[in-house]
């Protein structure tokens, strides 16, 4: 293909990043997916050993990363009382 085709020029043109509603999407069908797979393991239909180790590694880090934020935005303690 010559370098000023107008398939070439189309291509370069393109917008590269992609749909902000598409990555919202993305983040948001993760969370779907994560909350699943909690409730299959939870109820014994899927047992976390099951999922392949990169999925099992993956799945870990994300529920310790969701803890640590939980655990920063936890002003009190369960047993604290409120005066």
């Amino acid at each position: 293909m010559a370098e000023d085709s107008p398939e070439i020029r189309a291509f370069l043109a393109s917008p590269s990043e992609p749909d902000p509603q598409f990555s919202t999407s993305d983040a948001e069908f993760v969370r779907v997916l994560e909350d699943l797979i909690d409730a299959l393991i939870s109820k014994n239909i899927l047992r976390h050993t099951d999922l392949p180790v990169a999925a099992q590694r993956k799945i870990n880090a994300r529920k310790g990363m969701r803890n640590r934020l939980q655990g920063a935005l936890r002003l009190f303690n369960d047993d604290d009382s409120l005066i």
